[in-house]
C-alpha cells in the first residue's frame, strides 16, 4: 500500500517588469494550449505564466515534494509548483492509499481527477 506525505518549499515572488507583458501573454497562451484549450481559465493561465516567467528570470524556483511509501520504502518526489497543473498539498491526506508508477527517476502520482502529478525522485529512504 502506498501512502502520501507532503513537504513544502516556497519562494518569495519579485515584481514583474512591464516589458515582460508580451512574454507572459505568449506563455499564458502556451499554458492554455498545453492544458487542452479549456475555456474560462484566462486568469489562472496568466497567473501561472507570470510565476513561470518570474521564476525563470530570477532563478527563484518554487518547488515542493511529496513522499510516498511503497513496500516499506519512502520515495521523495520533487515537483515544480508552477507545472503541477493545480495540484496543491492537501489533495491527498497523509496515509491515503494512492496509485503510483515509476519510470526511471520519475514518479507519477495519480490524482483524484485522474491526472498524474509528475515528480523527480530526489531521495529514497528505507
Amino acid at each position: 500500500m502506498e501512502t502520501v506525505t507532503h513537504l513544502n518549499g516556497l519562494s518569495k515572488p519579485s515584481p514583474i517588469e512591464p516589458d515582460d507583458h508580451q512574454a507572459i501573454r505568449r506563455r499564458a497562451e502556451e499554458i492554455y494550449i498545453r492544458n487542452g484549450r479549456i475555456p474560462g481559465r484566462d486568469i489562472e493561465n496568466w497567473t501561472q505564466a507570470e510565476r513561470e516567467i518570474l521564476r525563470e528570470a530570477t532563478g527563484n524556483f518554487s518547488r515542493s515534494a511529496v513522499a510516498v511509501k511503497v513496500s516499506g520504502v519512502y520515495y521523495v518526489g520533487e515537483y515544480s509548483v508552477e507545472a503541477a497543473q493545480g495540484y496543491a498539498p492537501g489533495e491527498f491526506a497523509a496515509g491515503d492509499p494512492i496509485m503510483v508508477r515509476f519510470d526511471g527517476d520519475k514518479m507519477f502520482v495519480k490524482r483524484n481527477s485522474g491526472a498524474e502529478l509528475e515528480t523527480t525522485i530526489v531521495k529514497r529512504i528505507g
